[in-house]
């Protein structure tokens, strides 16, 4: 008898410690949140806003880190994978595009995040990416690029630019003019809401 008191135990603590869904997001400092605390980036917001306003119990892991490249963020990806994520926001680009790095890598980068995850049974997501034009009309333009044909060869949801209503706009961001500051932060974080919402779970 104590011996299945004891089995219902565990199997009650586990089921109410499990999670609904675990998601990765992959990113640069714009996702680990330069400047801000870890609770004031975007991805911590947008974990509170699906327990709010969803009721839906899940785990974010902010895979942000500051200054990475799509090749740094491959080199990682692994040891999140370990955590089993059930899906997998990639968020990269930038440092790529602000380094003038070579985007025929950069998109052999992005293509083996994708193939990698994808590997594990998780649902990939991708967010685009904009460059200043002062990098050239050509570069620019391929840049932006990269991801669509990206998101087309592996017909993923796509969220055109992650900083939409920010990029720019003096108040939403820091003094460099690069980084989201905490409005900037509650901004990306409703939009990359409405996406998750619509595309992981079905409602608009």
């Amino acid at each position: 008898m104590k011996k299945i008191i004891l089995v219902l135990f565990i199997i009650f603590i586990y089921g109410a410690n499990a999670k609904e869904s675990t998601i990765l997001f992959l990113g640069d400092s714009l996702t680990e949140g330069l400047g801000v605390s870890k609770k004031e980036a975007y991805p911590s917001i947008v974990e509170d806003m699906i327990q709010i306003k969803l009721k839906k119990d899940v785990e974010i892991i902010n895979g942000g880190v500051s200054g990475s490249t799509t090749s740094d963020a491959l080199s990682r990806l692994k040891w999140y994978l370990r955590k089993k994520p059930d899906v997998v926001f990639i968020a990269l680009g930038a440092n790529d595009g602000l380094r003038g790095l070579n985007l025929s890598q950069s998109q052999k980068n992005l293509e083996k995040i994708i193939e990698t995850a994808q590997n594990t049974g998780a649902k990939v997501l991708l967010a685009g990416m904009l460059i200043p034009p002062n990098y050239g009309e050509e570069y620019s333009e391929k840049f932006k690029n990269m991801f669509k044909s990206v998101q087309e060869k592996y017909k993923l949801k796509f969220m055109p630019f992650l900083l939409l209503d920010v990029a720019g706009v003096q108040e939403f961001n820091q003094s460099d003019g690069i980084h989201p500051n905490t409005k900037g932060h509650k901004v990306i974080a409703k939009n990359v809401f409405e996406f998750l919402k619509k595309e992981i779970w079905g409602e608009l």
